[in-house]
């Protein structure tokens, strides 16, 4: 199995940025893709970003383009996602996950069988 451990979220002033971290362990962390995913009080887990497996292809969700870049470093078992220009409707608690299954089908939840336990970011206006 796989361990999952987010870090990285605060509080920042709209407009600000902010680098979330998701550190894996447990199993070979170049081998599966990886996504951001985010959940904001009283609204369904929305998807945020994803990487492939080799970090060769990105995919993200249409409300964080331009904004938002996820990246992948094998060596350090980890993945990030750099947040600039951030929007008070970015706020929300950000969760990683692992596609162990190779699904690669990155844009809904249930395509990923492991999950960190999120960190809180908040953006005031």
């Amino acid at each position: 199995q796989v361990q999952l451990v987010e870090s990285g979220g605060g509080l920042v002033q709209a407009g600000g940025s902010l680098r979330l971290s998701c550190a894996a362990s447990g199993r070979t962390f170049s081998r599966y893709g990886m996504g951001w995913f985010r959940q904001a009080p009283g609204k369904e887990r929305e998807f945020v970003a994803a990487i492939s497996w080799s970090g060769g292809s990105t995919y993200y969700g249409d409300s964080v383009k331009g904004r938002f870049t996820i990246s992948k470093d094998n060596a350090k078992d980890t993945v990030y996602l750099q947040m600039n220009s951030l929007k008070p409707e970015d706020t929300a608690v950000y969760y990683c996950a692992a596609d162990l299954a190779y699904s690669g089908s990155y844009y809904y939840p249930s395509s990923y069988d492991a999950w960190g336990q999120g960190t809180q970011v908040i953006v005031s206006s």
